[in-house]
């Protein structure tokens, strides 16, 4: 008796790439997102407190503007705007207040 496995093959690969996409794929994903939001708010955390110590507490924009520059010169690429809560809220953790 000869048996063809091809049809029990392809199923098999075909519910397995079914469920590589819909549960492995989401879950990888997820997780890159949470780790680069982690190193985000790391850097974020330690320009802000750089930039507390160079600037002292009268002058916010600057301190945006170097944590801006501190963000880029480590490869992360953002707009002022994006990172403006984070770092609202590294100052607030720092300082008790909000620039």
């Amino acid at each position: 008796m000869n048996f063809d496995m091809t049809d029990i093959i392809e199923c098999a690969i075909a519910l397995l790439s079914a469920v590589i996409s819909a549960f492995l794929i989401p879950y990888i994903k997820t997780q890159l997102s949470e780790n680069k939001r982690s190193q985000l708010i790391f850097w974020v955390k330690t320009a802000v407190e750089a930039a507390e110590q160079l600037f002292g507490s009268k002058t916010g924009q600057q301190k945006k503007e170097y944590v801006a520059a501190f963000l880029l010169s480590k490869g992360i690429v953002v707009d002022i705007d994006e990172v403006t809560a984070l770092i609202e809220s590294e100052v607030y953790k720092l300082t008790g207040k909000s620039e």
